[in-house]
């Protein structure tokens, strides 16, 4: 969607916070021993709190409220019976509709104790994701989006995992573009629109760049070979800096 008032611009904050605000709590709450469910069941309380309905829940019907992806999970992890362990590489992506408009957000991290090659990994997709969002603009290409993903991974030693894309988001979870493809293709050639309130989210990788379905429907994952970290933030684009929507 393009965010063309002050009424949407107040809508979408709404619910940016809602998102930013669950993952903050949830990423307070977790600890070794408890299991993704019941992660997921503090994510789903903050939520409601706020108002605000778990979009995947809505949308797809996902059994969950929250996707909880650990260690060789790549994306759209069910929460269950998985017990959280010491040393887990987490992923905890948040998505809310609230008062009709729609955030998404995501971060990785690692429970201690840590290992230095999945906190370097974490806060290099983390920085991946900041510097791009800090050089978009109303008037580039959405393809310059990929170029700067890949080319940020690669600078820090890192993969994307090349079928996991941001997308356009506000109304609905997920519109026009539906696929942001994180690496650089020429035939992406839309451009970017004052207002246009999209996602950033890289998904770096330690080798794979595939990230495949799993036999429940949902879960992505990679080879046991392999560690993936995402972080995601929703924005609004503008011809200064854009307005980032999901921080706690």
């Amino acid at each position: 969607m393009t965010s063309k008032n002050e009424r949407d611009l107040k809508g979408l904050r709404a619910a940016g916070q809602a998102v930013g605000q669950t993952i903050a709590e949830m990423r307070r709450s977790v600890k070794a021993g408890m299991t993704t469910k019941e992660l997921d069941e503090i994510g789903a309380a903050v939520l409601k709190r706020f108002g605000a309905k778990s979009a995947p829940k809505l949308v797809y019907n996902f059994p969950g409220h929250t996707c909880i992806s650990i260690n060789e999970e790549v994306a759209h992890g069910i929460p269950g019976k998985r017990v959280i362990q010491a040393g887990d590489l987490i992923n905890i992506d948040v998505s809310a509709e609230l008062d009709g408009y729609f955030a998404d957000a995501g971060v990785s991290f690692q429970l201690p104790p840590y290992d230095e090659r999945l906190v370097r990994l974490c806060s290099s997709t983390e920085a991946t994701m900041l510097a791009v969002i800090s050089h978009l603009r109303a008037g580039m290409k959405v393809n310059e989006i990929g170029r700067m993903m890949e080319s940020e991974a690669k600078r820090h030693g890192y993969k994307v995992v090349r079928n996991l894309c941001s997308h356009g988001i506000g109304k609905s979870l997920h519109e026009q573009p539906h696929e942001i493809l994180p690496f650089f293709d020429p035939r992406q050639n839309g451009i970017l629109k004052e207002g246009q309130v999209i996602t950033i989210e890289p998904f770096l990788s330690t080798g794979a760049v595939i990230a495949d379905q799993q036999k429940d429907g949902w879960t992505l994952s990679v080879g046991k070979d392999s560690r993936v970290a995402q972080y995601e933030h929703t924005i609004i684009v503008t011809k200064g800096e854009p307005i980032i929507l999901t921080s706690a």
